[in-house]
């Protein structure tokens, strides 16, 4: 687990406080956790209009029912993500963790059904991202792509030129897909 960084310029015993500057977060983060609330009470209207439908509606049935749907709740939350310079901020519903982005590591893919992006510091602090956050913000990116050239030039980035190489060239694409198809040109 990462560091704790608190927002404030000062910092609480145990913490360190995050560096001032532009903060910039996942746009899309609110649909997707409303997406995932709704996702979980529709499976949880669904399972007792069932079983009201049955007649085998009781306490019992209704407390597995409303776990079930808080489980897939906790498994469809979608982390938050927010950038600030020099650190990179994932939030969970139990853990937040923390990566200097100015003196990165590596930068991996990580094996897997869903790709992600697993970014690692000079302190051991390790966050790991859906790529596709980076790509639906332009501003998120931005910042990244700045933290990363700085921990190129400090020498500590050994690790992952290729992986930031392959998600430029992604978003470049994204990019001008979008601008192609926002002029009727596609």
């Amino acid at each position: 687990m990462g560091r704790r960084f608190t927002l404030a310029s000062t910092g609480a015993q145990g913490t360190q406080a995050a560096p001032p500057g532009p903060f910039a977060q996942d746009i899309h983060w609110v649909g997707e956790m409303r997406s995932a609330l709704g996702v979980a009470l529709l499976l949880l209207a669904a399972l007792f209009a069932m079983d009201a439908g049955f007649g085998e509606l009781d306490v019992a049935r209704g407390a597995l029912w409303t776990g079930l749907a808080g489980l897939l709740f906790t498994v469809l939350h979608p982390p938050r993500v927010s950038v600030r310079p020099g650190v990179l901020i994932t939030r969970g519903l139990l853990v937040t963790s923390t990566v200097r982005t100015d003196s990165l590591v590596s930068v991996r893919w990580s094996d897997g059904v869903a790709q992600r992006m697993v970014l690692r510091d000079r302190e051991g602090g390790q966050v790991e991202i859906d790529p596709t956050v980076m790509i639906r913000n332009p501003a998120m990116w931005h910042r990244l792509d700045t933290d990363t050239r700085t921990s190129v030039r400090r020498g500590t980035l050994l690790h992952g030129t290729t992986a930031l190489r392959q998600l430029a060239q992604r978003i470049d694409r994204e990019t001008a897909h979008t601008v192609f198809k926002a002029s009727g040109l596609q």
